[in-house]
C-alpha cells in the first residue's frame, strides 16, 4: 500500500520520520537557505558601490562599466526558469550544492580579476550559478515547511531576507570598499557559501531519482532567448534610448519569443513551465506582486542612493547605514504579517495594503529638496516603505508556491525570482530614462549654473519617486482585482531532512 510519505506528502504527525529534534532541524535548514538567498540577492547591489574602485584598478571605461552589472543580470534573469526545472528534475539538494560551489568559484575568480574581461566573466558565472541556487533555495523552503503556522513564520523570515538584501548589499559594499578593497565585495561570498554548504551537506537529505528526468529542450531554448532579449533590451535602453534599433529589436524579439514559449508549453508532454502554475489566481497575483515591487524598489535603492551621496554628501558607509530603518521595517512586517494578519484578513488585503503603505512612503520622498534633512524627509519614508513592502513581499513568496506539487516547486520558485529580476530590469531602465528626461527639461528652462545642475538632479529623483508611487498604487489595484482573498494553501511536502 502506498503511504503519504511514499508519495512525497507529509504523513500526519510523522513528517520527520519520528525523529526527535526534527522541528529544530527545519529551522536550521531555514538558516542555511537564508544565508544562500542573502548571498544571491545582495550581489545585485553590493558590486555597485565598489564599481568606481574596480574601474580605477582595472582601467576600464565608463561605457564598459555597465557590463559588470548587466552581465550578472542577463545570465541570472535568462536562466532562472531552467535552473528551477533542473532542481525539480535532479534534486533540490544537488542543485543547491552545485549552485553554491559554482557561485563561490565565480566569486573567487572575480575577486582575483586582473582584467575587465575576467571580472565580467566572473559576474556572468555568478549569474549562471545564482540561477541554479535561488530557485533551489526557495523550493527547499516550500517543501520543508508545510505546517501552516511554521510556514507563515518561515516565509516571513525568507521574505525579509529577499527584500532587505539590496539594502544590506549597499551597506556591505560600502564597508568593504572603504575599509578593505573592492575585491572583498567578491571574496566575501566565499564565507557565505562555506556556511551554507556545510549546512546543506549536514542537514539536507540526498535525492533519490525514482524515474528518468525529462527536460523540455525547445521550451528551454525559447524562454532563455526570450528572457535574455527582454533583460538586454531594457539594459540597452538605459544606456541608449527607447527608439534605438538594437533596443527595439531585442524587446520586440524577446516579447515574440515569449509568446512562442507560451504556445509551446501547451503542446509538449513535459513542459518547462506548466501553465497551471501561473494561471492559478493566487500564484499569478503573487508573481505580479513581486514583478511590480521589482520595478518600484529600484527607485528607492538607485535614486535615493544618488541623492544621499551626491546631494547630501553622504559617504558609501553612511548611505548604507541610512537604509537600515527600511531594513528594520521590512524585517518587522515580513515576520509578523504572514502569521498575524494573513490568517485574519487574507492575502488580497495584506498585499494591497502593503502596496498602499509603500506608496505613501514613496510619495513622502517626492518632497525632498537640496536642503532636506534625513530625519524629516527620508527616515519616515524609509520606515513606511519597509513596513509596506515587507508584508507584501513575504505574503507573495508564500502565495507564489501555494498548493504546488513538490515536482513543480522548483519552477514555481524560479518564476518568483524571474518576476523580481525582470521587474528590476524594467524599473532600472524605465525610471532612469524618466529621470534623465526630467533633468534635461529642468535645465532647458533655467539659467545654467552649478545650482541649476544640482536642482535638476533633485528634480530627476522626485519625478522618479512620483512614477514609483503610481506604480505601487497600480499594483495595489491590480492585486485587489486579481487575487482571491483566501489564505494560500501549503505546498505538498516531501522529506528533505538528512537522516
Amino acid at each position: 500500500m502506498t503511504t503519504a510519505l511514499d508519495r512525497g506528502a507529509p504523513a500526519p504527525e510523522k513528517t520527520d520520520n519520528g525523529r526527535r529534534g526534527s522541528h529544530a532541524l527545519r529551522w536550521w535548514v531555514l538558516a542555511v537557505l537564508g544565508v544562500a538567498q542573502l548571498m544571491v540577492v545582495l550581489d545585485a547591489t553590493v558590486v555597485n558601490i565598489a564599481l568606481p574602485a574596480a574601474q580605477q584598478d582595472l582601467g576600464f571605461s565608463d561605457g564598459d562599466r555597465q557590463w559588470v552589472v548587466t552581465g550578472y543580470a542577463l545570465a541570472f534573469g535568462s536562466l532562472l526558469l531552467l535552473g528551477g526545472r533542473l532542481s525539480d528534475l535532479f534534486g533540490r539538494r544537488n542543485t543547491f550544492i552545485v549552485g553554491l560551489i559554482g557561485f563561490a568559484g565565480a566569486s573567487a575568480v572575480g575577486g582575483a580579476a586582473t582584467s575587465f574581461e575576467m571580472l565580467v566573466a566572473a559576474r556572468v558565472g555568478q549569474g549562471v550559478f545564482g540561477a541554479l541556487l535561488a530557485p533551489a533555495a526557495l523550493s527547499l523552503l516550500t517543501v520543508t515547511f508545510t505546517e501552516p503556522s511554521e510556514r507563515a513564520k518561515a516565509f516571513g523570515i525568507f521574505g525579509a531576507v529577499a527584500g532587505t538584501g539590496g539594502a544590506i548589499g549597499l551597506l556591505l559594499g560600502g564597508m568593504l570598499t572603504e575599509w578593505a578593497s573592492w575585491r572583498w565585495v567578491m571574496f566575501v561570498n566565499l564565507a557565505f557559501a562555506a556556511v551554507a554548504l556545510i549546512g546543506a551537506v549536514l542537514l539536507l537529505a540526498k535525492h533519490v531519482v525514482a524515474q528518468r528526468p525529462k527536460l523540455d529542450i525547445p521550451g528551454t531554448l525559447v524562454v532563455t532567448a526570450a528572457l535574455f532579449g527582454i533583460v538586454y533590451g531594457f539594459s540597452h535602453a538605459e544606456s541608449t534610448s527607447w527608439t534605438n534599433p538594437v533596443t527595439l529589436g531585442f524587446l520586440i524579439g524577446g516579447a515574440a519569443l515569449l509568446g512562442v514559449f507560451v504556445w509551446l508549453e501547451t503542446k509538449v508532454a513535459h513542459p518547462l513551465l506548466p501553465l497551471r502554475i501561473v494561471l492559478d489566481r493566487t500564484r499569478g497575483g503573487s508573481f505580479l506582486t513581486v514583478f511590480v515591487m521589482g520595478i518600484g524598489m529600484f527607485a528607492i535603492f538607485l535614486f535615493l542612493t544618488y541623492y544621499m551621496q551626491l546631494s547630501m554628501g553622504y559617504s558609501p558607509i553612511k548611505t548604507g547605514l541610512a537604509f537600515l530603518p527600511m531594513v528594520a521595517g521590512m524585517v518587522l512586517s515580513s515576520t509578523t504579517a504572514p502569521s498575524l494578519l494573513l490568517p485574519k484578513v487574507g492575502p488580497k488585503i495584506v498585499i494591497s495594503g502593503g502596496f498602499l503603505v509603500a506608496a505613501a512612503g514613496m510619495a513622502w520622498l517626492t518632497q525632498i529638496s537640496l536642503d532636506s534633512g534625513y530625519v524629516t524627509h527620508i527616515l519616515p519614508a524609509l520606515v513606511l516603505m519597509g513596513l509596506g513592502l515587507g508584508g507584501a513581499m513575504s505574503t507573495a513568496f508564500q502565495g507564489a508556491t501555494s498548493g504546488v506539487h513538490h515536482d513543480d516547486a522548483g519552477v514555481a520558485s524560479a518564476m518568483i525570482n524571474t518576476s523580481q529580476q525582470v521587474g528590476g530590469s524594467i524599473g532600472t531602465a524605465l525610471l532612469s530614462t524618466i529621470a534623465a528626461s526630467a533633468a534635461t527639461d529642468f535645465l532647458s528652462s533655467h539659467q545654467p549654473g552649478p545650482l541649476a545642475v544640482a536642482q535638476a538632479q533633485v528634480e530627476s529623483y522626485t519625478t522618479s519617486f512620483w512614477w514609483a508611487t503610481a506604480i505601487f498604487v497600480a499594483g495595489a489595484a491590480v492585486t485587489a482585482f486579481l487575487m482571491p482573498n483566501t489564505v494560500p494553501a501549503p505546498s505538498e511536502g516531501e522529506p528533505v531532512l538528512a537522516h
